[in-house]
């Protein structure tokens, strides 16, 4: 029996949940408590979850946050996204072939009805990530009454996804602090406010003329709810590609799959692909290994990754393969994702003939970039709501950046409202665009003559806004520019007549990773260094051999573990010893995980662009698209009308950034283009709920 659930975790921790039996097209599998459908799938080693009914095509999970149906099932004879759906004991589940019939109903059913939930607050806020956490904190301090809605069960966003430190400032933003901490203590810090209400597993579907919110509240009622301010603090969406196999089961979001991993502690995967070098695929990656996955490459279509470098540098010296001005020719395979095609791109990022590499994986994750979720933002100011947006529904950026645009937009809010007498302080604004700021400057390695006694190698190289290394030194000897925390980390080899005294603090809890040790004291032609390990401490012991690398992943020496150790308040980063030629000893930045990537003999077989699939919900290819652009129409309503590209469960939401791409690329100007409108509900809801239908077993019929 297959088992993809993982037992084990370095950071995470894994609770021995009871398991049950449910049933897959008649076959008696195990579901762990709490676990989605989708999840229990995966840790069964199914991934084709459905048959799309225009064409067959098999489908699989896609954005895992309800906003598609890629992962549609039939659950007990009902169609549900099993992404969102928890599974229950005995449930019998189907894949999708075609249009659901769906259960006949008895038509002398007694039908109950309730009126629908209407509430005035102060302040809406959709959305509790960091951004909306945030601002209600600010919220609540002052005393105003708010309502904070999120659909997930449970509070933080993406920030309960992330397992590694944060960068920013300690001081302004919990700098130095793993994410999934970040959101246990920005939910207990906001539930100390009795006057901030919280709806989980609450859905906002839309803003009305008339100024109210339409919420599918705990997923079972409607209710509306009328603000004197609206705050838009929902995050963003993953963009998407198109090439030939990317609405192949196995080729989704990084944020899904950090879901699968992190959230519901599902190895989705054994050999992983990654198409986009930000900090989000950065990010997967790192988690990927962390898990137990093997990444075998990350392509990267612009010169040098976009993300941190300090990101880029661990995956690079753990053994990952990064491909600069390298971009996805093909998803290949039949069924699901077997394998990979990349190409090198010139300077014009036109794939280079006779470039192509072949990789076998069995998922890619595109990570592209994100969009902003603001269609309710947009909405409430065509209606003249009074609206503010926060954290990536206002500016893509890092979720510290999102926590003080939060921070900034509750005590704004509170001082229209008349609760805040003040002004918002000027170096608050300040803050916040360091924090929003993209990655800077690269300096060369420097490296300090000294050859005796102890001391850290600072490998970070780049300026990004980060200062815990600063904060945690006992004796002051590392200083980051407390007016920019974005300037590289400066170390000092005394201070008041002290030095360092090989604590560790810093190299332990440094986010990037990018701190080692080098100790001449016990040897000195052959000091002992001390590197940063955030994987489970069985995987390395003292005596194994390990290839020792410089921050770009070059192997620089072969060593032995010495010993291998934690420090107190170590945060679950454990600490590897080796012994290493002083020649290399303060180069050493990391040690190697993975052995070499090969690739795989197959010939690539040119496939036409035009097969590749735009809107994934109707299976419209971008060939039917871009034949209607050269026969002349300008207007996606027509392109909709003609293809039903657009009129999918995800509501536009994944291909109108294609469509408009495609008119660019047969050079239609924007100004041409006229764009159908948003669709009025942000998810589909049972039309019976707007009625105040009552649901559940004690009203005699179900839900849907």
């Amino acid at each position: 029996m297959i088992d993809n659930r993982l037992y084990k975790h370095p950071i995470l921790p894994v609770e021995d949940k009871p398991l049950f039996s449910f049933y897959f097209e008649g076959l008696e599998l195990k579901a762990r408590e709490g676990e989605t459908i989708a999840s229990a799938l995966f840790a069964n080693g199914i991934r084709i979850f459905s048959y799309h009914h225009k064409d067959g095509a098999p489908q699989g999970i896609f954005c895992a946050n309800g906003q598609c149906a890629q992962c549609l099932v039939l659950a007990d004879g009902f169609p549900v996204k099993s992404c969102m759906e928890l599974i229950r004991p005995g449930m019998k589940i189907q894949p999708l072939v075609g249009l659901p019939e769906l259960p006949k109903v008895n038509p002398e059913t007694r039908l109950e009805f309730k009126s629908i939930e209407e509430l005035e607050v102060s302040v809406l806020i959709i959305g509790g990530g960091p951004a909306g956490l945030s601002a209600a904190i600010e919220l609540g301090q002052r005393g105003v009454d708010c309502l904070l809605v999120d659909d997930k069960h449970r509070l933080g966003g993406k920030l309960v996804l992330q397992t590694h430190r944060f960068f920013g400032s300690v001081e302004a933003v919990y700098a130095g602090t793993r994410g999934i901490d970040i959101a246990t203590r920005l939910e207990q810090e906001v539930r100390r406010y009795p006057q901030v209400q919280i709806w989980l597993q609450s859905t906002a579907l839309a803003v009305f003329s008339d100024k109210k919110v339409g919420i599918l509240k705990e997923g079972q009622k409607y209710a509306l709810v009328k603000p004197r301010i609206l705050l838009v603090a929902a995050g963003a969406r993953e963009k998407s590609l198109a090439f030939p196999g990317n609405d192949l089961p196995g080729v989704y979001g990084a944020g899904a799959f950090q879901t699968l991993v992190n959230r519901d502690l599902v190895k989705p995967t054994e050999k992983l692909f990654i198409v986009g070098g930000g900090n989000v695929g950065l990010i997967a990656g790192y988690h990927a290994l962390q898990a137990g996955i093997k990444v075998v490459g990350l392509v990267e279509v612009m010169p040098e990754v976009g993300g941190y470098k300090v990101h880029k540098d661990k995956l690079a010296r753990l053994g990952v393969p990064i491909m600069t001005s390298h971009t996805i020719l093909s998803a290949n395979g039949k069924e699901s994702v077997e394998s990979v095609t990349i190409a090198r791109v010139d300077e014009k990022f036109r794939p280079v003939p006779g470039s192509e590499k072949n990789f076998k994986c069995d998922t890619v994750l595109i990570a592209v970039g994100l969009d902003p979720v603001n269609e309710f933002y947009l909405k409430a100011r065509e209606f003249e709501l009074p609206v503010y947006a926060a954290g990536d529904a206002e500016e893509i950026a890092e979720a510290s950046a999102a926590i003080f645009s939060g921070k900034i937009k509750g005590l704004e809010i509170a001082r229209e409202l008349g609760f805040y007498q003040g002004q918002v302080p000027a170096d608050w604004y300040r803050t916040a665009e360091i924090l929003k700021s993209r990655p800077g400057q690269v300096y060369p390695e420097y490296f300090v003559e000294k050859e005796e006694g102890v001391f850290p190698v600072i490998h970070c190289l780049q300026e990004i806004p980060c200062d815990p290394c600063s904060a945690v030194c006992p004796r002051k000897l590392i200083e980051v520019d407390r007016n920019d925390v974005r300037r590289l980390p400066v170390y000092y080899e005394e201070r008041d007549g002290k030095g360092c005294s090989g604590c560790e603090r810093c190299v332990v809890f440094c986010p990037g990773l990018a701190i080692t040790l080098v100790d001449y004291r016990k040897n000195p032609e052959f000091p002992e260094v001390t590197i940063p390990f955030e994987f489970l401490k069985e995987t390395i012991n003292p005596g194994d051999e390990i290839e020792l690398v410089d921050v770009e992943g070059q192997v620089l020496a072969k060593s032995r573990v010495s010993s291998v150790k934690s420090i107190k308040g170590n945060d679950r980063t454990i600490l590897v010893k080796a012994q290493v030629p002083k020649a290399v000893a303060k180069k050493v930045s990391g040690l190697k995980l993975q052995a070499e990537i090969p690739q795989i003999e197959e010939q690539y077989l040119a496939r036409i662009p035009d097969e590749a699939i735009v809107c994934r919900c109707e299976r419209v290819t971008a060939g039917e698209i871009r034949r209607l652009i050269r026969e002349g129409i300008r207007d996606i309503n027509e392109i909709k009308t003609i293809t039903r590209a657009g009129m999918g469960p995800c509501g536009a939401k994944t291909c109108t950034p294609l469509v408009h791409r495609l008119f660019r690329e047969e050079g239609v100007p924007e100004s041409e283009i006229v764009d159908q409108p948003k669709r009025p509900l942000f998810v589909e809801v049972p039309l019976g709920l707007f009625a105040g239908l009552e649901t559940g077993k004690e009203s005699g019929h179900e839900p849907r």
